[in-house]
């Protein structure tokens, strides 16, 4: 079928994608991508059809935002189901919330950075401009979560308490594009972007939970606050299997970059000093701050956004990443757990699933790979399933039942990754390595007798400073030591 094509972008906020066709109006006009899906408004008389696609959607009861960066197929459905070809092209357009083209029936949507920066010339460009610019720094913090996937974890609950405390703070937040919801009150910078680079440069502190990117020089006067994004089970950067002199390297140069390390616990901080060869520089032991929801939060509100019913059983499944593929690992069979348990199964893929990943599908299933914030999704857990994820350590705060589903224990403890504690001596909830063992462990509502013990050890060593006021600890401290100034001055 020869349509038309066009982006109208009349409307600052939302570009949208407009199709024309000769004939009756097809039944239905979608875009669909790997972790959004628009359907297109139709009008047409039975001459011609006209078919609107905003760029932008809204998940989970939260605001329209601009479709996530990736590939769409443009599907144009007939009566009886029916699909037919798409023949339409857009040559590259950018509006102020996206860069799209289409071809072949498939939409390719970028971040709205102009092309003269996005590549190594235009990016080195911005880096001398504002990386070695005069002046004085701006009363301001940086902040980024997993690269700018998402705005969440620590650097999330260190803005809204120094929002709620110093309003008078500039708060940027790094963003691989606009489809990112920061915090309220928050300025989005697109990551490469000259207002990324202006910022990153400029701010006074930057507070983020893993790597720097490989420009990053840090100016005199600035403070990188490096909050982690878990207490490790599994061996990082120099304590990894198999010596590397060239990521040992970039080990010691990352972590130069810091100045400041926070740590959930005792242990954590004592792993993370010697992983990151950083001995002589403060951590501040104060717990973690994505985790006081764990502690002062009822998770009436999300569930609510996801549609969850009050009375519902909700299993969250949330596994780590594997070193060997970059999708989430499918040993177990949401739908069937689901079906199994009578539970509602929320699968939460690791930050580096987002981009190649793709939702989840199944009844009673929810993908919620992309939603904002996970220290949300576990107040609504009401069992937690996974792995070897750092999100154990943070769980057991809440006091409600854990399970391990590990059929790959050995290949990823001997071969991947390596374990700094043995596991199955000390987990707080059953290992199991299939999913007919897992099932039947969830059939016990609460935490298994077998593991009380084990539990409440596992608590008195991770969680003792999980007790809702981290946050605050943090943001005192980033006040007190004058890395930003509560009144909005420069000085």
């Amino acid at each position: 079928m020869t349509i038309t094509a066009r982006i109208d972008d009349t409307d600052v906020a939302t570009a949208v994608l407009v199709l024309s066709g000769p004939g009756a109006r097809p039944t239905a006009v979608t875009l669909e991508g790997r972790r959004a899906r628009v359907d297109g408004a139709l009008t047409g008389r039975g001459v011609t059809w006209t078919a609107r696609l905003p760029l932008a959607v809204s998940r989970w009861g939260g605001p329209r935002l601009p479709l996530p960066s990736g590939e769409y197929r443009l599907r144009v459905t007939g009566d009886g189901g029916a699909e037919a070809p798409v023949e339409a092209t857009i040559g590259e357009t950018m509006t102020s919330t996206v860069r799209v083209s289409l071809h072949d029936g498939m939409l390719t949507v970028r971040p709205p950075i102009d092309p003269a920066y996005d590549s190594g010339e235009g990016q080195a460009a911005l880096e001398r401009r504002y990386a070695t610019r005069p002046g004085g720094l701006e009363n301001a913090v940086f902040f980024e979560s997993f690269y700018g996937r998402n705005a969440s974890c620590n650097p999330r609950a260190i803005d809204r308490e120094l929002a709620r405390v110093a309003p008078g703070v500039t708060r940027y937040w790094s963003v691989v594009d606009l489809s990112v919801e920061v915090p309220e009150g928050a300025v989005p910078v697109i990551e490469g972007s000259p207002q990324w680079w202006r910022a990153r440069g400029a701010a006074r502190l930057l507070v983020v939970n893993d790597w720097l990117r490989g420009r990053y020089e840090r100016r005199a006067g600035q403070v990188v606050l490096q909050t982690w994004h878990g207490t490790p089970l599994k061996r990082l950067a120099l304590h990894r299997p198999g010596f590397d002199p060239r990521r040992a390297l970039a080990v010691v140069r990352e972590s130069r970059r810091w100045n400041v390390l926070l740590a959930q616990n005792p242990y954590g901080a004592r792993i993370m000093r010697k992983a990151y060869a950083f001995l002589r520089r403060p951590v501040w032991v104060e717990g973690y701050p994505r985790n006081d929801v764990l502690r002062t939060g009822d998770g009436r509100a999300t569930r609510q956004a996801l549609g969850i019913d009050p009375a519902e059983r909700v299993i969250l499944y949330a596994p780590t990443w594997r070193d060997d593929r970059d999708e989430l690992i499918d040993d177990l069979d949401p739908a069937r757990l689901a079906a199994d348990t009578g539970a509602v199964v929320l699968v939460r893929g690791h930050s580096r699933t987002i981009l190649p990943g793709r939702d989840a599908q199944g009844t009673r299933v929810i993908d919620v790979t992309a939603y904002p914030d996970m220290s949300e999704l576990l107040v609504v857990a009401d069992a937690l399933v996974t792995d070897y994820s750092s999100v154990m350590f943070d769980y057991t705060a809440t006091g409600k039942p854990i399970f391990f589903f590990t059929p790959d224990l050995a290949h990823y403890r001997e071969q991947l990754r390596g374990f700094y504690f043995d596991l199955v001596a000390h987990a707080p909830g059953p290992l199991t390595t299939t999913q007919e063992e897992l099932t039947a462990a969830l059939a016990n509502e609460g935490i298994p007798a077998a593991h009380v013990d084990h539990y409440a050890h596992w608590r008195a060593r991770f969680n003792l400073r999980d007790d809702g006021h981290a946050a605050e600890r943090v943001v005192a401290r980033i006040l007190d030591q004058g890395f930003v100034n509560r009144d909005g001055s420069t000085r």
